[in-house]
């Protein structure tokens, strides 16, 4: 049975603040200014990288928050589709019964595990880390892992971040959604980040026709090329996304306002 952890009279404080300012959290810059401001007075971190999920567990989003600018380095290395801590922690966390987990001193589950996400971290000057998630709910899950600790976080950081969990599930959900509603006509610096690669003028087509629910033999015959090519391009469009079927290509498409932009 886990300690029981009683809050001093200014932790009771903070948290009231925190929980208050997450209720008027509606997009992205007031996401920003809640995780820097209030947040940091419970958990003091440098950057909180913000995982979003579908009900298959295709990454949908990847949100480095942090105060200053971040590198084409430290973006790929945090939020590559493939390679970057972000999917690998949406891996390995899958099952939220194993959260919330710490680099730091105590033997909570998973602080073993996350050792191996030191060494990148270090290299970014962001070391240790407290992880937490919420698991799939009603079609999607949420992960967030803050980094860059001037010291090792306790495990009344990680109860700190249990408390604020389900406030920064919210959040980002209604950071997403807005983003969704406003129809954004070009692909945002972060959701960049998310390509492997720029999708070339071909395959934007294809996607375009995928859209419209178009067979592969279709499109073949719509662009002048076989449903063997049609389908080869789709392989590589799956590999640049991320994702393993034409499905989860167009909801990650939608999440990334690719569509819109191909419109445009």
């Amino acid at each position: 049975m886990d300690a029981v952890v009683i809050l001093s009279a200014r932790e009771q404080e903070y948290l009231l603040g925190a929980i208050e300012a997450a209720v008027k959290v509606r997009d992205l810059r007031q996401f920003f200014l809640w995780t820097q401001g209030q947040l940091q007075a419970l958990l003091p971190h440098q950057l909180m990288l913000c995982v979003q999920l579908d009900g298959a567990g295709t990454l949908l989003r990847a949100e480095p928050i942090h105060a200053g600018l971040l590198d084409a380095v430290a973006l790929r290395v945090l939020t590559h589709p493939l390679e970057g801590l972000a999917p690998r922690l949406a891996a390995l966390f899958k099952d939220s019964e194993r959260l919330p987990a710490i680099t730091g001193a105590g033997r909570r589950a998973g602080d073993a595990a996350l050792r191996q996400f030191r060494r990148p971290l270090q290299q970014l000057g962001l070391d240790h880390l407290v992880v937490h998630g919420s698991g799939a709910i009603a079609g999607t899950s949420t992960l967030f892992a803050l980094c860059g600790w001037q010291a090792a976080p306790t495990e009344r950081h990680a109860y700190f971040l249990s408390l604020l969990l389900p406030h920064l599930h919210l959040a980002l959900l209604r950071v997403a959604a807005a983003e969704v509603v406003a129809g954004k006509g070009a692909v945002s610096p972060s959701a960049a980040v998310f390509l492997a690669r720029p999708l070339s003028m071909r395959e934007r087509e294809i996607l375009g026709w995928v859209r419209e629910g178009k067979s592969n033999f279709e499109v073949g015959l719509i662009l002048g090329i076989s449903a063997v090519t049609v389908k080869n391009h789709l392989q590589r469009i799956y590999r640049a996304l991320g994702v393993s079927n034409r499905t989860h290509a167009l909801a990650r498409c939608l999440s990334l306002q690719l569509l819109d932009a191909m419109d445009g």
